[in-house]
């Protein structure tokens, strides 16, 4: 801090004080505070600069003189007045008698001459001084000015700087090194709640406080504190500038806890999209995110039918869940033609939720045209003013998103689910259904055999008898294979383990599983491997005319299926292309399933030395 500029003192000559500029404070937060800007404080250090002091000091005081007026008065009115008193003198000295004459000239010339010069002299180097002490307390008020202007521009960068923030632990390391470049202390240590910190040091050689420092602590409004430590004992604008810096150190964390609160929330929605395909289950969860982001009470979903009308598809206030199926109110109506969001607070919200005062109603679009309307109801008036509309608005567009990919997996269920059954009149058709046909025929050759032939009569039921059983047991193998399986619930390891088991039992063969390895796939690659399991399988047991099959689940790198039988073999090239009867797949198809998910599938065989099928997935 510079010295303290000297007290005023008296002109002895014009008894008036000598001005003494007001000194402003040091704190970047009173210049603020003040309304000084960066331009202001240029202009004003410009106009204050030492280049700028070139007018003459006290020009306007009242009844004083400047330096400039004095020299003036000395030089042209002393002279004259010198003179003229000379003259007079000489004049009254020559009238004295003869022996005083010479007393008279001495008392004069040797006392009245120079007392005459030194005040003369004294008054001129007066001015001086008073010019003098003022430029000194200028450049004194131009260097704190300087300080100031440096100070508030160092707290302009750590605002911004605190903005570009991308983490918290960005944040903290920012706050803490601006701090002792805006304040000069020699370290910095900033903490939050949840046991983050970060630290900085200035131009010391310390790497942490000594006990022979100034420590100073100021508390951040929200929780955490801000220590720092100084050479010398902390001034109170030291002090008044480490609030205003905890104050926006506190404004930065709030910033960046929001924008997490807000990715974590954009992830649970996310998260929501990719792992649900029911649609009651889908907009709860995505609806219940939203909400609690917010504080709302209420939430309902309006699609549109295949008419294009809305209709209410999921709703969920106080009183529980409502009823789907119900027409739209009319601000869902307004909302589903609005380019945007709108908020009500009139009658209209009680239309969409009982005992809501407020409503928020976010249009679901993409670029197929209008999906439904989403709604958020509250009791309290005017309660979603202050929310981030535009956060969910983007949640509305994932959740748009939601409902077209659920949308089309229940349409790609009800496609599979047709396609299954003309498999399965196909199947019945040409295999069981001709079977047993030929067995009602050879029973019939039977009846008309037992008596004038009973040997052959006895030959064709044996016959008969083996096609029917055999026939049982491709039923049974086809409601094996049709069986569900509940993934989700038992994963994919148990899963496989007991349907291995129910393999060897089903099919009177000797069914043995090694698993090893951490086997962690995503829940479509884990659908993918065991179907593919499922259909390997069937086809040992529909072809292979195996008598043992080993199956191996290998989790390394990438998660390796393998299904080897000791049965007949084939050729692969004879029959690539074909579906399977009893799964529905052919080779190529599941080759086809398993490259699609970024994977390998092998299958080595030949005739009379089994098969071996081999499938790779990427880990998740």
């Amino acid at each position: 801090m510079p010295d303290a500029p000297a007290p005023p003192r008296p002109d002895p000559l014009l008894n008036t004080p000598a001005r003494t500029p007001a000194r402003p404070e040091g704190s970047a937060a009173d210049l603020d505070s003040a309304g000084l800007d960066s331009a202001g404080l240029e202009g004003m250090s410009g106009a204050l600069s030492p280049a700028g002091l070139t007018g003459e000091v006290g020009g306007d005081l009242p009844g004083a003189f400047r330096l400039s007026d004095r020299v003036k008065v000395v030089r042209n009115v002393l002279p004259p007045l010198i003179v003229l008193v000379v003259g007079a003198v000489e004049f009254l000295i020559s009238l004295l008698p003869a022996g005083q004459e010479l007393w008279a000239h001495l008392l004069f010339y040797g006392l009245v001459g120079p007392a005459v010069t030194y005040f003369s002299v004294e008054w001129i180097a007066e001015g001086t001084r008073a010019r003098e002490r003022a430029e000194r307390e200028l450049r004194d008020l131009y260097g704190q000015l300087r300080a100031s202007h440096a100070q508030l521009g160092a707290v302009q960068a750590l605002m911004r700087d605190l903005t570009d923030a991308a983490d918290m632990n960005a944040v903290l390391d920012v706050a803490a090194r601006g701090a002792v470049r805006v304040t000069g202390a020699t370290h910095a240590t900033l903490t939050v709640p949840g046991g983050l910190s970060g630290s900085a040091r200035g131009e010391t050689l310390l790497s942490s406080p000594s006990a022979a420092l100034y420590p100073l602590r100021v508390s951040i409004p929200g929780g955490g504190a801000l220590a720092l430590h100084f050479d010398a004992p902390p001034s109170p604008e030291s002090e008044s500038l480490a609030q205003a810096l905890a104050a926006e150190v506190a404004r930065g964390v709030e910033a960046v806890r929001q924008r997490t609160l807000d990715l974590m929330t954009l992830y649970s929605v996310d998260q929501s999209i990719r792992a649900e395909r029911n649609m009651r289950r889908l907009l709860s969860r995505v609806t219940r995110t939203m909400a609690d982001r917010v504080g709302a009470e209420a939430r309902a979903v309006f699609l549109t039918d295949q008419d294009s009308v809305l209709r209410l598809e999921y709703a969920q206030d106080r009183q529980g869940e409502a009823r789907g199926g119900g027409v739209a109110p009319p601000f869902a109506l307004r909302v589903a033609q609005a380019d945007g969001p709108l908020i009500t607070t009139a009658d209209d919200a009680g239309e969409v939720f009982p005992d809501a005062r407020s409503v928020l109603g976010i249009p679901m679009r993409d670029d197929e045209g209008l999906v439904g309307v989403l709604m958020l109801g509250d009791a309290r008036p005017n309660a979603f003013d202050d929310a981030r509309v535009s956060l969910l608005a983007l949640m509305a567009g994932q959740a748009t998103l939601a409902v077209r990919n659920a949308r089309a997996y229940l349409y790609s269920e009800e496609l599979a689910i047709s396609d299954e059954r003309a498999r399965i009149a196909r199947e019945i058709h040409d295999g069981v259904a001709q079977s047993l046909a030929f067995a009602a025929l050879k029973l019939d050759v039977v009846a008309r055999q037992v008596h004038s032939d009973p040997a052959r009569a006895e030959s064709e039921v044996r016959a008969a008898t083996t096609l029917l059983r055999e026939q049982i047991r491709e039923v049974r193998r086809s409601i094996f294979a049709l069986r569900p399986i509940d993934l989700e619930r038992y994963g994919l390891l148990e899963t496989v383990r007991r349907y291995v088991l129910d393999f060897g039992e089903q099919n009177s063969l000797r069914a043995t599983l090694d698993i090893s390895g951490d086997v962690h796939l995503s829940p479509g690659d884990e659908a993918v491997v065991f179907r593919i399991l499922q259909e390997s399988l069937n086809n040992v047991a529909k072809h292979a005319r195996a008598q043992e099959v080993r199956v191996t689940l290998h989790g390394g790198e990438r998660v390796t299926l393998r299904v080897q039988d000791d049965g007949a073999g084939f050729d692969p090239e004879l029959v690539t292309g074909r579906v399977s009867s009893a799964g529905g797949l052919g080779l190529l198809q599941m080759r086809e399933r398993v490259e699609a998910r970024g994977g390998l599938y092998r299958v080595l065989s030949s005739p009379g030395h089994g098969t071996l099928i081999e499938a790779e997935m990427p880990q998740a």
